[in-house]
């Protein structure tokens, strides 16, 4: 039977996986919804209560299926891989998930030749490199969820600290998803107006000490995801809003700007890496990023940034 599009295919149908479905099914962005994971029961079981939910979303058709599940989809999203535990940070993972990597990536390229791959699992940087080298798809074809959700936590943040809707905060987390990522304060804002100008204006207790506010938030925002592990073993709610925000900006050709993993290439010396920068995501992937004016202090801090995740990528056999 021909297509239903537009078509995602999810890989990995987990706590990540399941919820990002359920929120894309919400949605009402895809027409079709394919689940696929080495685990056949539990991803049919979660085609079943999804499908139980038909009568009050817009119509969608949702199944689990094998890899040929992937033929003709739109998008990929691709959260399959080994779960982080408490402790761990995203950089421990890199030699267990690059090995399931290299196993699920050949059959997915096999099938889907003309998607978009969009990776979750983490580390998401070094494995959105590893599926576009494996997969030979063109870099604007394969990317991954990177700092969009970072950032959307850092825009909560500032709105709970400035009493604004988080959705007139303009800040973004760049560089590595995890340990070496950086806030990209220079270029932060609310209404148009600089963060640097706003934020004394907004204290309730009539002293805003800015930089050790914002040092307190950007510190909140790489912690998140050990406390929430912590607390209750996984991260997903978030990161499942965070895949449908990046997948209805591919499927609707919407070319938002969204701090994505992409590959770079000469960008303040740096080349040949996949990290976040904010790119314009649209119907064939990132089609470019920004080159953002950074301050001396964040090129720094971007260029360690890069450089470690490039120390770690080399020691990948592909």
């Amino acid at each position: 039977m021909e297509a239903l599009r537009p078509k995602v295919a999810v890989v990995g149908a987990g706590n990540v996986g399941s919820t990002f479905a359920f929120s894309l099914m919400t949605s009402g962005a895809a027409r079709e919804i394919v689940l696929i994971d080495r685990d056949v029961k539990r991803a049919e079981g979660e085609c079943m209560d999804l499908n139980h939910g038909a009568s009050f979303v817009q119509p969608v058709k949702i199944y689990s299926a094998g890899y040929e599940g992937c033929k003709e989809a739109d998008v990929v999203v691709i959260t399959a891989g080994a779960k982080q535990k408490p402790g761990e940070t995203r950089i421990d993972l890199v030699r267990r998930n690059a090995g399931i990597f290299r196993d699920i990536i050949p059959e997915i390229s096999k099938y889907a030749k003309d998607a978009v791959l969009l990776v979750a699992t983490n580390p998401v940087d070094i494995l959105t490199y590893v599926t576009l080298k494996i997969s030979g798809f063109p870099h604007n074809r394969v990317i991954g969820s990177g700092t969009v959700l970072d950032s959307s936590r850092c825009r909560y943040l500032i709105s709970e600290h400035c009493r604004v809707d988080p959705r007139n905060v303009h800040a973004y987390i760049i560089g590595e998803h995890g340990d070496t990522e950086l806030p990209v304060w220079s270029n932060a804002s609310i209404g148009g107006m600089k963060i640097e100008k706003y934020c004394p204006t907004c204290d309730r207790y009539g002293h805003c000490d800015r930089e050790k506010e914002l040092g307190n938030i950007f510190k909140e925002v790489k912690n998140a995801a050990y406390k929430i592990i912590e607390a209750k073993g996984a991260t997903y709610y978030a990161i499942g809003l965070a895949l449908v925000r990046i997948a209805v900006s591919i499927l609707r050709d919407e070319r938002s700007v969204l701090p994505v993993s992409t590959l770079i290439d000469d960008y303040y010396g740096i080349n040949d890496i996949c990290l976040s920068i904010p790119s314009v995501v649209g119907r064939n992937g990132a089609g470019q990023f920004l080159r953002l004016e950074l301050s001396p202090l964040e090129q720094e801090q971007f260029k360690r940034s890069a450089q470690t995740l490039k120390d770690i990528t080399g020691n990948i056999i592909l």
